[in-house]
């Protein structure tokens, strides 16, 4: 129970609370646990739990009419998801999915309205992570628009390369393509090129960064 307490604490929602608000959250708050590739939220359906992921990854996603996949965000322990759903009372913007196995704390959505009520600083809190949030959509578009898309794969490499790195998971070249707004094939050409000028270096499962400040150079080139 002290981990629980530890942990909550340090979830941005929460980070402001004392030890006996604490408690009040933790009461309220339930396990869940997913395998890798379970689904733990369907677009459009009507959103009854916000999460929090407590160990593991969980991507949060469009996809399209065709079936193509836009990754939004990759949700890393202490993190949030499904937050918009719960916090306006739509249906779910986008699905999520576990990419290894995950336990997550969730809160339903009528107990976090109460606790919105009860406690000013939670709301506070609210407003920075949805802030946050919209400036990581922003950079999104920004990356779609404007960036060509080797740039896109080298800061999908700064940030999530090697599942030892940072405690990111191990990206698939599906997956990157996915974040990237591309194809699997187009991704797998940029690695190649990267390996080729000596950024990276592709270790059969594995991508190990050479040189950081050149893969930063080419991601801030523009198209």
């Amino acid at each position: 129970m002290a981990a629980k307490l530890e942990f909550l604490g340090r979830i941005p929602y929460f980070s402001d609370l004392g030890p006996s608000e604490l408690e009040s959250v933790r009461k309220l708050i339930f396990e869940k646990t997913a395998d890798r590739a379970e689904a733990l939220l369907l677009e459009g359906e009507s959103p009854e739990h916000l999460y929090f992921v407590a160990s593991g990854v969980v991507k949060v996603f469009k996809t399209s009419a065709e079936g193509k996949e836009q990754i939004l965000s990759i949700v890393r322990p202490g993190e949030s998801f499904n937050d918009v759903a719960v916090l306006d009372g739509g249906p779910n913007p986008a699905g999520a999915r576990a990419m290894g196995p995950v336990l997550l704390f969730g809160i339903k959505k009528n107990d976090m309205a109460m606790l919105l009520r009860h406690h000013p600083s939670i709301a506070l809190n609210v407003v920075r992570v949805l802030a946050a949030m919209a400036r990581r959509l922003i950079a999104l578009v920004e990356d779609l628009s404007f960036r060509h898309v080797i740039g896109r794969v080298a800061r999908i490499l700064l940030e999530h390369a090697g599942g030892e790195m940072g405690g990111g998971p191990r990206l698939t070249q599906q997956e990157m393509a996915a974040m990237a707004g591309t194809a699997r094939e187009v991704v797998g050409r940029s690695l190649k090129a990267l390996e080729e000028e000596g950024v990276i270096k592709l270790d059969r499962h594995r991508i190990v960064i050479v040189d950081k400040e050149a893969l930063q150079s080419i991601m801030e080139v523009p198209s």
